[in-house]
């Protein structure tokens, strides 16, 4: 089941199968076989069968490097990545296994393409529930053939559709995760970003709550990439740039989110709901031209405007920074420890869903102002 981070499908590993994990898939599949109809047993063959594909085409870093005619910048990158994934076990505290040890090249540009689905008039994103990691706002796809077509077949149910795609993904630990093509050649801190967003959910998981589990990686991986440059200064200038134009996108898709949820709940009446939706998505664009425009032509998220403008797109933003300013604001309690604030978020993960809501309310209304200057995020779809 492939899951954008939530991006960690339940059976992939990164490394060649042995026959011990392929019986153990086989025998798993099987026993799926009694769970439901064959829609069901579909989905979850594709993703067994989507994770060999994946975990075949990895190679070691090592047996990669050792190799004369490795394309040199493959060979750079592969370099910097394995620097960055020391530093995620040196300084951040991070899980010190074989995840991004190896490296596949899967011939496309994303490993795999999850649904995002949201009424007419609400930006509540439709749940899945499936196997260990139960219930979550998306479900993932390797073939977007087949993304398209589950989200073309909710779309005939009512429901408003987006289909993204995903450059990366964590197997919570399970397996060791590779480096991929669909993410290696992106900027180094942006590479960074991402080993330490995947590592994150290797150190914590709680089943059923996305937001959670996404709020806390996003997290890591802002302090990661803070710390990072801090110590790789050379890498400062180009990152920036490409990171100032991603939060003022965010910030305009967040403004937007606000003024739909405003509509949503409003008592107009749902035929005048939907005239003032159209004319909210019809601003935001052209809010885009003239903050492109500020950029001197930069296009780097017209392929996220080029397709319907919806709700489920929309929504799927609050998915990964819901509590974020809450945990910025647990790990200043900390005194910025990460080890302490990993224990701190730990502890927290075992309460109820209910006292942990609440202590994640408490954290952001006390601290939102201060936990809101360190937001520093956007979801993995706009990562490209």
């Amino acid at each position: 089941m492939p899951i954008p981070s939530a991006r960690f499908p339940v059976f992939s590993a990164c490394r060649r199968p042995s026959f011990r994990v392929a019986v153990a898939a086989v025998a798993g599949l099987g026993m799926l076989l009694g769970l439901g109809g064959c829609g069901q047993v579909g989905y979850y063959a594709q993703s067994i069968n989507g994770h060999f594909t994946v975990l075949h085409a990895a190679q070691p870093v090592s047996d990669l490097l050792a190799d004369p005619s490795i394309a040199p910048q493959l060979r750079a990158r592969l370099i910097e990545a394995e620097q960055i994934r020391s530093y995620a076990v040196s300084a951040l505290s991070e899980p010190d296994n074989g995840s991004y040890r190896s490296y596949a090249d899967l011939k496309r540009p994303f490993v795999v393409y999850n649904v995002f689905a949201a009424p007419a008039l609400s930006l509540k994103l439709r749940e899945s529930c499936l196997l260990v990691v139960g219930c979550v706002e998306y479900r993932g796809y390797y073939s977007r053939e087949s993304a398209e077509a589950y989200a073309a077949e909710l779309h005939r149910d009512g429901w408003e559709t987006f289909v993204a795609g995903i450059p990366a993904y964590s197997t919570l630990g399970y397996f060791d995760d590779p480096l991929l093509n669909t993410f290696i050649y992106l900027p180094r801190a942006e590479v960074a970003r991402m080993i330490f967003h995947e590592l994150a959910h290797q150190i914590l998981f709680v089943r059923g709550d996305t937001a959670f589990n996404e709020s806390f990686a996003v997290t890591v991986e802002t302090v990661g990439v803070r710390r990072w440059l801090t110590a790789h200064p050379n890498a400062a200038t180009e990152y920036e740039r490409y990171d100032a134009r991603r939060r003022q996108f965010r910030q305009l898709v967040d403004g937007y989110r606000g003024r739909l949820e405003t509509l949503y709940e409003s008592s107009e009446p749902d035929a005048q709901k939907v005239a003032s939706k159209d004319a909210l998505f019809a601003s935001m664009r052209a809010d885009y031209e003239r903050l492109k425009a500020s950029w001197g032509g930069y296009k780097g998220f017209d392929l996220w405007f080029a397709s319907h403008l919806n709700n489920a797109k929309i929504g799927s933003f609050a998915t990964y920074n819901q509590w974020v300013p809450a945990f910025m604001a647990l790990l200043a309690e900390k005194h910025d420890d990460l080890p302490a604030f990993y224990a701190a978020v730990k502890t927290l993960s075992k309460r109820p869903d209910a006292e942990r809501v609440a202590a994640l309310t408490s954290l952001d209304h006390t601290s939102a102002a201060a936990a809101s200057r360190d937001l520093d995020v956007t979801p993995m779809q706009a990562r490209r």
